[in-house]
């Protein structure tokens, strides 16, 4: 039981990164980015190009495959839903779903569909008592905890911070107040860009780097954030957490691949009961 809970909060802390961006950009565009799976994709690759062709080291990798996808994020908003801003979340959630399957055949057209994984030393886990920790979950734990560390400090301290919430409370409120509201969105998508593509390496280093990672992620990392609360970005954090263990402890009487049927029957049961999330709160659609 003690190893199914150390593997549920490794699988609840890669969550919790995506599930974040997810809900950073819904609480301030007030629309579901259905790219995001393709954010972590691209991420992933990036950073594996980085690392294994150009033969930099993971943290360096890591970082340009970062820096990519939050300058990826803002151009796509450029180019994309900057057209679309005033329009409905639904023509938006389209729009995403059009982004996601372009990168997708992007990755794959340059990458092609095998499986491959980044150039890191070997090590072996470490045992405590009965329960095994390897060195990926550890720098799952390390990076995860640092990086939500850092987006708690920017929204609680900070005048950009400050700005997201009241962008998120009262778009229009927060124009007449002066708060440059295209800032803060492109802020918005580095944030989300950045914690998308960090998600993709530590999948890349938890199992292995391939283009339908991100699909294959993507109805957890929903199903994280509506969890938590998709219109309160830390709670979505929690969303996460919980998702992850519950998802190991099914295995107790479940196959290991029915993992998304306890996804799915989350997301579900929450649409119709608490659509707002167990730790978010209502809001309401202006």
């Amino acid at each position: 039981m003690g190893q199914l809970i150390v593997n549920g909060l490794t699988t609840g802390m890669i969550l919790a990164l995506p599930a974040l961006a997810l809900a950073l950009s819904f609480s301030v565009l007030r629309f579901a980015n259905y790219a995001i799976g393709s954010y972590v994709t691209v991420g992933a690759f990036v950073t594996w190009w980085a690392n294994v062709a150009l033969g930099l080291p993971i943290l360096a990798a890591a970082l340009a495959g970062t820096i990519a996808v939050a300058a990826l994020a803002v151009m796509i908003d450029w180019l994309v839903y900057r057209q679309m801003r005033e329009r409905s979340g639904l023509t938006l959630l389209v729009a995403s779903m059009g982004v996601a399957i372009a990168l997708e055949n992007v990755v794959r057209l340059f990458a092609g569909n095998s499986p491959r994984s980044f150039d890191v030393p070997v090590a072996r886990p470490q045992r405590f008592w009965d329960i095994r920790v390897n060195q990926e979950q550890l720098i799952i734990l390390i990076t995860v905890v640092s990086a939500l560390i850092l987006v708690w400090l920017i929204f609680r301290f900070t005048r950009l911070g400050r700005a997201m919430r009241a962008v998120a409370d009262n778009s229009a409120l927060a124009s007449v107040r002066g708060i440059a509201r295209g800032r803060v969105i492109a802020a918005v998508w580095v944030i989300s860009g950045a914690l998308a593509a960090l998600a993709g390496v530590l999948i890349g280093l938890d199992t292995s780097i391939e283009p339908q990672m991100g699909w294959n992620y993507l109805l957890p990392v929903f199903t994280a954030a509506i969890l938590g609360g998709i219109a309160s970005p830390m709670a979505a954090v929690a969303g996460a957490l919980v998702l992850g263990l519950a998802e190991e402890i099914s295995t107790l009487f479940l196959p290991p691949h029915y993992r998304m049927i306890v996804a799915f029957s989350i997301m579900a049961a929450l649409l119709m009961i608490r659509p707002w999330g167990l730790f978010g709160t209502k809001w309401v659609q202006r």
